[in-house]
């Protein structure tokens, strides 16, 4: 099948998406806009000068721009604008659900409070789902280069919005900061009824992997490309169907691997891993959803069944219920790769 072949299946293929950092989707025009809406300046002269600091040799580097970013974000508003900025933009890509995660110690660390960053993020994701129908689920991330006590404090501030909540996860500075960090509070978390979810073996090792499975007793792993380096993890993972939600544009820009030819997916797939495509942070590494699809589809030579597999498996791997699920499984089979 010819290139723009592939590429018009994948536009048309109905998909989720599960690993999404709202503050990552921050787009340079838009931040701009709200800082001089809040009346803040930023430490670039222009959208085009921002776009020049995206150089990323690692995830530290690309942290201290996010956080950056991130300061300008002040009222309800902004967050709302933020998150409907991508409701929009992925809507245009046939993203049908998103699992987003939000990171409230990012906002509250710096005195906005946790109800304005949940009450603009929850209102933008139900007008999604009203206007564009996007269905949606919200997981709460712990920054795991702080304490455990601040991890505890964003928890029982979480509480009061415990139905809007649907899980917790952890994220950010990930060499240095193992999953086992935050056994007590993924814990508190899970007697508080929440799905449980973890960055682990992007850059850290795959015994971070385990971790998150053995003693945070996660549901799913976000990146988990270092699981193809131990085989035992690999059988598990395949025996358990323990989705991995995989960022491939994320992982080039932030040097996880050199190559999109080099990367895990046909490996992982043909081991009978659940795997999943995402964006990560899109404003930052080049893409949304069907940017990485279609860069991954170009570098590993993706088979049409090989990229409705990807698809199948993003709801495979959601919080949807199984209804859910079969309704677009369902429609996916269906589906005919056209031409443009």
């Amino acid at each position: 099948m010819e290139k723009n072949e592939l590429v018009n299946y994948i536009k048309q293929l109905p998909k989720a998406e599960l690993h999404l950092h709202i503050e990552g989707t921050f787009e340079p025009e838009l931040m701009f806009e709200i800082a001089k809406r809040n009346n803040l300046s930023l430490a670039y002269d222009s959208v085009a000068s921002l776009k020049k600091a995206y150089q990323f040799n690692n995830l530290q580097e690309f942290l201290d721009i996010y956080y950056i970013g991130a300061q300008v974000l002040l009222h309800e508003q902004d967050f709302y604008d933020l998150t409907w900025a991508y409701l929009q933009k992925i809507h245009q890509q046939n993203v049908v659900h998103t699992e987003i995660f939000f990171d409230p110690q990012t906002h509250t660390d710096r005195g906005v409070s946790f109800e304005t960053v949940i009450n603009g993020i929850y209102k933008a994701l139900k007008d999604g789902q009203h206007q564009l129908g996007i269905s949606f689920r919200l997981i709460m991330s712990f920054l795991r280069h702080l304490d455990e006590s601040s991890a505890f404090e964003t928890l029982k501030q979480a509480l009061p919005f415990k139905d809007w909540i649907d899980g917790v996860g952890l994220d950010s500075s990930e060499i240095g900061n193992p999953p086992s960090k935050f056994e007590r509070v993924f814990k508190q978390a899970a007697d508080h009824g929440f799905k449980l979810v973890a960055h682990a073996g992007e850059e850290g090792p795959a015994e971070y992997i385990w971790e998150a499975l053995d003693l945070l007793h996660v549901c799913r792993i976000d990146h988990g490309n270092r699981s193809i380096d131990d085989a035992k993890l690999v059988e598990r993972l395949a025996q358990q169907q323990i989705p991995l939600t995989l960022c491939p544009l994320s992982n080039l820009e932030l040097k996880v691997v050199q190559d999109l030819k080099e990367y895990p997916a046909s490996k992982m797939l043909d081991k009978n891993l659940l795997i999943t495509i995402n964006s990560d942070d899109p404003a930052y590494f080049g893409g949304y959803l069907n940017e990485n699809y279609i860069a991954l589809t170009n570098n590993l030579s993706l088979t049409p069944d090989q990229i409705k597999q990807l698809a199948i498996n993003s709801f495979k791997g959601s919080w949807l219920n199984e209804v859910e699920k079969n309704k677009w499984i369902s429609e996916m089979e269906q589906l005919i790769p056209t031409k443009n």
